[in-house]
């Protein structure tokens, strides 16, 4: 899947660089990921570590996205997504399983991707990008087990569903809600993690796919 690649020389110094870490326990595919990173203009390596916990020692390296396997010594699967997304990094999965399970727990902890090992060097380099910009990325051969899957909506999401599918704003929502704004936020991220819908319109689409009904307040 990953090979060897070129390292490039720097000359884009003044762009904007995407710090990645690597958390993988195999050291051939380590090795062939960090190839894969430094190979790529726009990403710059932070960290390769065996585990998580050597991540944490580490201090986070500081990485903005982390590649992260799921079967690691240590702590690992979905309570090691939710760890590292606890600590503020953005989790892309990059796993020999395409079990479903192991695809709907590790986005509903809040990984942003998942990729398996089969995947190529142009599209791991494109999920990292993707996933740094706030998107979802899933593998193509995987993404029908989201789809197929259950996804779980608490009673405060569904009320921020109905407002969203209403045309509320943020602010408006938080407000009639008696939230901050930057609860909303979370809440709004965590939908979004559960049903791979980034825009305001998909969230609509995918309420009322779902019998949810809009509610605008402004309207009576």
């Amino acid at each position: 899947m990953v090979g060897a690649g070129t390292g490039h020389t720097g000359d884009d110094v003044g762009a904007e660089m995407i710090a990645v870490a690597v958390v993988e326990d195999h050291p051939v595919f380590r090795k062939g990921l960090v190839q894969v990173i430094e190979a790529a203009p726009d990403l710059q390596l932070s960290a390769a570590t065996r585990s998580v916990e050597e991540l944490d020692a580490r201090g986070g390296a500081d990485a903005e996205v982390v590649l992260l396997d799921l079967h690691l010594p240590g702590l690992r699967g979905a309570p090691a997504v939710a760890h590292l997304c606890a600590r503020g990094h953005t989790v892309l999965v990059v796993s020999a399983s395409e079990a479903p399970a192991d695809v709907v727990e590790a986005m509903g902890a809040g990984a942003r991707g998942y990729l398996t090992k089969q995947t190529d060097e142009a599209e791991i380099v494109g999920a990292i990008c993707a996933v740094a910009e706030g998107r979802t990325y899933v593998s193509a051969t995987l993404a029908s087990y989201l789809l197929q899957a259950p996804i779980h909506i608490t009673e405060r999401e569904r009320g921020i569903l109905e407002l969203v599918a209403g045309g509320e704003t943020d602010q408006d929502i938080a407000e009639l809600l008696q939230l901050s704004v930057r609860t909303v936020h979370s809440h709004l991220d965590r939908i979004r993690n559960k049903t791979g819908s980034r825009r305001r319109a998909d969230l609509t689409r995918f309420a009322l796919e779902r019998g949810i009904v809009p509610r605008s307040p402004k309207e009576g």
